[in-house]
């Protein structure tokens, strides 16, 4: 059997409508958690600490790291605000 590469599984689903669609639904909430977890590492400071500083739970960062869901602008302030980021939000052009 062929080994296929991360890429290439992701295109030969990307050329299902559905899959496509659901990938593009959730392309935002993967990037925040990316940026977020980026952030968090870049601070070189656990889940639980950036939680203290948010007076929240380090399963809430978790979630938040996850991009299993959407997290509101407030919080994305108070997880930047922990830290040590400035929140800047942006729109592109579509592709």
């Amino acid at each position: 059997m062929n080994a296929k590469t991360m890429d290439q599984k992701k295109a030969e689903l990307l050329q299902d409508p559905a899959f496509r669609q659901a990938y593009e639904d959730r392309e935002a909430a993967f990037a925040v958690a990316l940026a977020a977890t980026q952030a968090r590492k870049n601070a070189g400071m656990t889940q639980a600490e950036i939680a203290q500083r948010m007076h929240t739970t380090q399963s809430a960062v978790a979630r938040l790291e996850s991009g299993k869901s959407v997290p509101t602008l407030p919080t994305l302030e108070k997880y930047a605000r922990a830290t040590g980021t400035k929140l800047r939000v942006s729109f592109e052009p579509a592709c």
